[in-house]
């Protein structure tokens, strides 16, 4: 029960804090909380721990908990991501997520077509394969599932242990823009067909192919959705940092 107490405290703050309902500089008290909340202090510390381990508030000695400026989130924390696709940051955290996608994933298709061991690459085309079948029938849902973990292989198949670890912040980018709405009732034919190039050029040993084929899938992401960002400015990083 008080974990559940916790994720509940440690959701409602961190999303107002992302809104800019609690701006920076706010200074949050754990006994006017504990209240609001009608939960214990020890549920209070530690969903304040939490929120500074994702870069969100700070201890200030004779201050208390501060809310810290954006330069200071974890832009790579899952919450964070979901949290600002959620809010008003929409555009802003999808243009972020899919120029990370351009700059890497194709990189990481051409050296997982250099060093991934045969049985992910053997994976990889069984999973464009499934994607294609419940692509066309229509199942978002089981799509979005492989979709993700096509692509999780593939940066782990470059053996770039920096790339396998963006697997999370891609992973809610593919989430999200189903949950959004932002996918087509069912994926392009052409898009279908690009992930079953990736990974035929992966098991093929063809880099140059791996990462072409890559690049298509991601400037047809972009087309798809740029329109979200196409008017947010970039604030990054802010003028007073």
């Amino acid at each position: 029960m008080s974990q559940s107490l916790h994720t509940q405290v440690v959701e409602s703050l961190g999303r107002k804090i992302v809104r800019g309902e609690l701006s920076r500089g706010a200074v949050v008290r754990a006994e006017v909380l504990e209240s609001e909340y009608g939960v214990s202090r020890g549920v209070i510390r530690e969903a304040l721990r939490s929120l500074a381990l994702l870069g969100l508030t700070e201890s200030v000695k004779s201050v208390g908990v501060r809310v810290r400026d954006r330069i200071h989130w974890n832009p790579y924390a899952r919450e964070i991501i979901r949290w600002r696709l959620a809010e008003n940051d929409l555009g802003a955290q999808l243009r972020a997520l899919t120029e990370l996608r351009s700059a890497v994933e194709p990189v990481a298709a051409a050296l997982a077509a250099q060093h991934a061991p045969d049985e992910l690459s053997g994976r990889l085309m069984e999973i464009a394969a499934r994607m294609r079948t419940v692509g066309r029938s229509g199942d978002l849902h089981t799509f979005e599932a492989l979709d993700i973990e096509f692509h999780a292989l593939v940066l782990v198949g470059s053996g770039n242990e920096m790339f396998a670890h963006l697997d999370i912040p891609i992973a809610e980018v593919l989430k999200g823009r189903t949950e959004l709405g932002l996918m087509p009732e069912r994926p392009h034919e052409e898009a279908l067909q690009w992930h079953v190039d990736v990974a035929d050029a992966i098991q093929g040993r063809r880099p140059r192919e791996a990462r072409e084929a890559m690049d298509k899938i991601v400037e047809r992401t972009i087309a798809e959705i740029e329109q979200i960002w196409s008017d947010v400015p970039r604030i990054y990083p802010p003028a007073d940092a």
